[in-house]
């Protein structure tokens, strides 16, 4: 039967690529870590790692073992944190998964919220490009709770949080009425996009094909939060989660026509535990989903 430790040697082979680096990072002999990642291979019936001259490589076994692996280690400190919370000796720590545009907008007041309640407990934030990579992450165990778009197929709990609304930025000299703007009427200009991998990227040439017109790109950014800020210096249009435009925003703000919406939810592999219950409360009650600036400058 495979062990936590066993799962422990294979992660930290794989992580650092070198059985004589993991050794020395867990500080044990490399034989001896050697003979653990023969032990588990043998438990689970076959090779997991092909041992180059100066690497290692994960074999087809190895990869469809490793995500387990993970998983049982973050639910092995989970656990202690849990355990250790109770007795009282610590906090603990909760990890926390999403992707980029919802860690700038909508999470810092949260997490200030959160970090005033429980002043205790560490967070730790992984933010991710694309929800696909988001949702493997959550898969693999590397986070307590994901925030992102509702997963397919996802077994585990899921909460729904609203929906997040997307925004045109234009430049300052722009001169669009107030209100609403129909995104076909934006076929001929240049557009602000974002770099391929971006989840937004597919967002915007959705809504844009919608439209019926595939947007021309004047540039492209790997940043979420430089989309409006290029669009304020003059580059293009750009379509913004509302909750990233800038308070002290140089350009201007409408809503597109049709509307172009996507729907947020926190969701776990299993059932939370109290700390991460806990959270996706305050996280269902303090998440703004459009911010009073933003609405002002809509207005």
């Amino acid at each position: 039967m495979a062990t936590l430790r066993q799962f422990e040697y294979l992660v930290t082979v794989v992580d650092t690529g070198s059985f004589t680096r993991a050794a020395e990072l867990l500080h044990v002999t490399q034989p001896a870590l050697s003979h653990q990642v023969r032990a588990l291979e043998k438990a689970v019936g076959g090779a997991l790692l092909e041992r180059l001259p100066r690497a290692v490589r994960l074999t087809p076994m190895g990869r469809a073992v490793l995500p387990h692996a993970r998983a049982a280690l973050a639910d092995a400190e989970r656990l202690r944190a849990v355990a250790r919370q109770a007795a009282g000796l610590s906090g603990g720590e909760l990890e926390l998964a999403t992707v980029y545009s919802v860690g700038l907008g909508i999470l810092p007041p949260v997490l200030r919220a959160w970090r005033r309640a429980h002043p205790g407990v560490r967070i730790r934030l992984r933010e991710f490009a694309h929800n696909e990579e988001l949702r493997a992450a959550m898969a693999a165990g590397q986070a307590d709770v994901a925030v992102g778009a509702p997963p397919a197929d996802w077994e585990g709990p899921i909460r729904e949080l609203g929906v997040e609304e997307f925004v045109l930025a234009l430049p300052p000299e722009e001169e669009a009425a107030a209100g609403k703007v129909p995104l076909a009427a934006l076929a001929e200009r240049d557009w602000v996009h974002y770099a391929p991998g971006n989840g937004l990227a597919d967002l915007l040439d959705a809504a844009c094909a919608e439209a019926g017109f595939r947007p021309r790109v004047a540039v492209r950014t790997e940043q979420t939060a430089a989309a409006p800020l290029l669009a304020a210096a003059g580059l293009g249009v750009a379509l913004v989660p509302a909750n990233i435009v800038p308070v002290a925003f140089d350009g201007l703000v409408r809503r597109p026509e049709p509307p172009v919406r996507r729907a947020l939810a926190a969701y776990t592999r299993t059932r939370p535990d109290p700390l991460t219950a806990a959270f996706v409360e305050l996280l269902a009650r303090q998440a703004c989903l459009l911010p009073q600036h933003v609405t002002e400058l809509l207005s």
